[in-house]
C-alpha cells in the first residue's frame, strides 16, 4: 500500500456507475458506497471539506488506498453496495444491527399431499407463505389447522409409498386422516388444504360457525366430551384470529416505516400488515457514526433490510422520502418479480399508520436507553475489560471447552461460544470420547480440541477446493480466544493441540480457587488478577459457567439413556425398535415406571399386551 498514489489513482477512475471501497492501512474496510458515476463521486471525498461533517474528514482522513468495482448500471451497484456492507460491516457507512429471522408458514403446493409447516425461510417454489409473524402463535396456528383438517405432517412420499407403512399415532388420536394408507382421495385432501388456506387468510367466521353446529349436535346427542372438544377449537380459532387486530380497508400486504433519533441513536420501527391485518411489528437499531440525517438512516434501513428478508410487500409506506427513492423502488420490484410501491403518506389513515409507527420507534427508544446501555456494558463493555487484561484485541469470538463424566463413565466435551459478549447457541458443539476411556480430564480435552479444529481446517480445505465457494461449514469460523476451564495445565493442552495442528489461537486459563470459583485468568505463564466486581469478571463466569452447564447437561442425558438401556434389555417382548420408541417417548426411567398401562399404550408400536408386561415388570421389580 506504500506505492499507493492516490491523487494518480484519482485520475484513472472510469465516468461509469459502480461501487467504492475505502481502506486504511491496515486494509480494514472503513466505507462502502456506490456511484452513479464512479470518478466524480470517489474524487469528491479529496476535494477538502465541503460540510460533509467531522466524522466523515476523519474517515478521510484515514484512507489509505481506495479501490472500485464497475457495474453495468446504477440497479446493480445498489445491489453490490448492499452485499458488500453486510459481509464487511464498515465503521462508518450507517448499520442495521439486528439479524433476525422471522417465522413464516408455507403450505407445501408443490406435493400430492401438502402439509402445513413452519420455514424461516422463503424459497422460490410452488409452495404457499403466510406471514413474516412476529408476536408468536404460529405453532399453535399450525397444530390448531392439523387439528381442523387431519393434514399430514409426516414426510412420506405420497402416492409412492402408500400402505407401505402403518400410519403413525396422530391417525389414532384423530389428529390425521392418514392419506398414506389410502383413507382419503387426493380430492377430498385438497378440499380440506383449501379451507386451510381460507383460514390462513383469514376467513375464521366460517369455521367458528361450522364448529358451534357440531358442537350443539354433539350436546343434543349426549356426546358431551365430544362437545367439548368442539367448544375447545372454537376457544383456539378465536385466540388465533385476536393475534391480528388492526386492520385496514383494503386487505394487501404492507409495511409501515418510522424512525426515531436521540443524538447518535436510532430506533426504527416496522409495522408488518398481511392481508390488511396487523400480525406483528418490530424494532431495529441503526449505528451511524456521521451526524443523525433522517433520510440518509432510513435509506440505509431500507436497502440493507428488504436485501435479507425473504418477503417484500407489494407497498411500503415511509415516513418521508429517502434518497434513490426510484431506484429502490425499481431494486425491490425486481427481487419480488411483480412492480412495489414506496410511498410516503400525506394525509387519512394511512398517515396515521406511520405516525403510529414513529411514536412507537420513540416510545422504544425512550425506554431502552438505559436498558441498552446496561446490555453493553454487560457484552461488549465487558470483552474490552478482557482485551485490556490480555492485550489482545479485538475479541469478537471465544470459545470456551469443558469435560464431564462419572468415574471415567460417558466422557463428554462442551464447546460454547460467544461473540460479541453474547452466547452464539447455534455455535454450540457436544462431543462423546470415542479414543478416551476412564477418567482423564487431560486426554479428553485433547481429543475434544483436536477434532474441533480439525474439522474446521478439513472444512476450509473443501471451501478453497470449491474455488471461494462461501457455504462455510459449523467449525470454518476459529476464535480470537480460547477460554479453558482451569489453569496451566488445561491451556498447556490446549497450546499442544494447536501447535500440532499449526494454528495460531491465544489461549486462556480461566483459573479457580478452593471453593470452584474463579479467582483469575492464566495467559502467558502469568496469573493476572481480575476485579471480581467488574463486567469483564461476570463475564469470564457466565461463559465458565454454561460451559459446564452444557457439559453436565450432555452427560446426564448421556447417563439416563444408559439407564433406561440397560432396565429395558430385562423385559420380554421389548427388543431394539420398541426399546427406542420408549426411550424417545420417555425421558426418564422414573417417568416409564411412573406411567400407566393407557399412557405405555401411547407409544407407537406397543401394543396393549406389551404395554401390560411393561407396567407389571415394573410393580414386581419395585415388591
Amino acid at each position: 500500500m506504500d506505492d499507493f498514489d492516490v491523487k494518480e489513482e484519482l485520475k484513472k477512475l472510469p465516468n461509469k456507475p459502480g461501487v467504492y471501497i475505502m481502506h486504511d492501512a491496515d486494509d480494514t474496510i472503513l466505507y462502502v458506497g456506490k456511484a452513479v458515476n464512479l470518478h466524480n463521486r470517489v474524487r469528491s471525498y479529496f476535494q477538502g471539506n465541503i460540510g460533509r461533517g467531522p466524522q466523515i474528514d476523519k474517515m478521510v482522513s484515514l484512507i489509505a488506498r481506495f479501490e472500485y468495482i464497475v457495474t453495468d448500471s446504477e440497479l446493480e451497484a445498489l445491489v453490490l453496495e448492499n452485499n458488500l456492507i453486510k459481509e464487511n460491516s464498515p465503521k462508518y457507512n450507517t448499520l442495521l444491527k439486528d439479524d433476525k429471522t422471522y417465522p413464516y408458514i408455507k403450505v407445501t403446493l408443490d406435493e400430492d399431499f401438502p402439509r402445513v409447516q413452519i420455514v424461516r425461510q422463503m424459497k422460490k417454489d410452488r409452495a404457499k407463505y403466510f406471514g413474516p409473524f412476529t408476536n408468536g402463535g404460529v405453532k399453535e396456528s399450525i397444530d390448531l389447522i392439523n387439528k381442523l383438517y387431519k393434514l399430514k405432517t409426516c414426510n412420506r412420499k405420497l402416492p409412492r409409498d402408500i400402505g407401505k407403512e402403518r400410519p403413525c399415532l396422530n391417525y389414532h388420536i384423530g389428529q390425521c386422516s392418514a392419506p398414506c394408507q389410502g383413507y382419503i382421495s387426493k380430492e377430498a385432501y385438497d378440499a380440506c388444504i383449501q379451507q386451510a388456506l381460507d383460514f390462513l387468510n383469514g376467513k375464521h367466521q366460517p369455521v367458528i360457525k361450522e364448529l358451534k353446529e357440531k358442537m350443539q349436535i354433539a350436546s343434543e346427542n349426549m356426546e358431551f366430551e365430544e362437545a367439548m372438544k368442539y367448544r375447545d377449537l372454537i376457544e383456539c380459532v378465536k385466540k388465533v384470529s385476536e393475534t391480528q387486530k388492526m386492520s385496514d380497508n383494503i386487505g394487501e400486504d404492507k409495511d409501515i416505516i418510522a424512525l426515531a433519533i436521540d443524538g447518535n441513536e436510532t430506533v426504527v420501527q416496522v409495522f408488518f400488515l398481511r392481508n390488511g391485518k396487523l400480525i406483528g411489528r418490530e424494532h431495529f437499531y441503526m449505528t451511524q457514526i456521521e451526524e443523525p440525517l433522517p433520510d440518509k438512516i432510513l435509506t440505509s434501513f431500507v436497502k440493507q433490510f428488504y436485501a435479507g428478508t425473504p418477503f417484500i410487500p407489494r407497498e411500503i409506506m415511509l415516513q418521508q422520502a429517502i434518497d434513490d427513492m426510484e431506484l429502490v423502488e425499481q431494486w425491490l420490484t425486481d427481487k419480488k418479480g411483480v412492480k412495489v410501491h414506496l410511498r410516503v403518506p400525506l394525509r387519512g389513515a394511512k398517515e396515521k399508520l406511520v405516525d403510529l409507527a414513529a411514536r412507537n420507534a420513540q416510545l422504544v427508544l425512550s425506554q431502552d436507553r438505559e436498558r441498552i446501555k446496561r446490555e453493553e456494558g454487560r457484552t461488549i463493555g465487558a470483552v474490552k475489560e478482557i482485551e485490556e487484561i490480555l492485550g489482545i484485541s479485538p475479541l469478537t469470538r471465544m470459545e470456551a471447552f469443558d469435560i464431564s463424566n462419572t468415574s471415567g463413565f460417558a466422557n463428554v466435551g462442551s464447546m460454547v461460544v460467544y461473540e460479541k459478549g453474547k452466547p452464539k447457541r447455534s455455535d454450540y458443539r457436544k462431543f462423546r470420547m470415542k479414543t478416551v476411556a476412564g477418567p482423564d480430564d487431560y486426554a479428553c480435552m485433547h481429543e475434544v480440541l483436536t477434532r474441533r479444529f480439525q474439522h474446521g481446517l478439513d472444512e476450509r480445505e473443501e471451501i478453497q477446493k470449491e474455488k471461494g465457494d462461501e457455504r462455510f461449514g459449523s467449525f470454518t469460523k476459529f476464535p480470537d480466544l480460547l477460554l479453558m476451564d482451569g489453569g496451566r495445565g488445561q491451556v498447556n493442552i490446549a497450546k499442544q493441540v494447536l501447535d500440532e495442528l499449526g494454528i495460531d489461537i491465544p489461549v486462556c486459563g480461566m483459573v479457580k480457587d478452593d471453593n470452584h470459583r474463579t479467582r483469575g485468568l492464566y495467559f502467558n505463564n502469568l496469573e493476572l488478577p481480575i476485579d471480581r466486581n467488574s463486567e469483564g469478571f461476570k463475564l469470564i463466569t457466565r461463559i465458565q459457567d454454561e460451559a459446564h452447564r452444557f457439559a453436565i447437561t450432555y452427560h446426564r442425558s448421556l447417563r439416563s439413556k444408559a439407564q433406561v438401556h440397560s432396565v429395558l434389555d430385562e423385559i420380554p417382548g421389548v427388543g431394539p425398535s420398541r426399546r427406542k420408541a420408549l426411550m424417545k417417548y420417555f425421558k426418564s426411567i422414573e417417568e416409564l415406571r411412573a406411567a400407566d398401562v393407557s399412557q405405555i399404550s401411547k407409544v407407537p408400536g406397543i401394543t396393549a399386551n406389551v404395554a401390560q408386561d411393561i407396567y407389571l415388570f415394573f410393580r414386581k421389580k419395585d415388591n
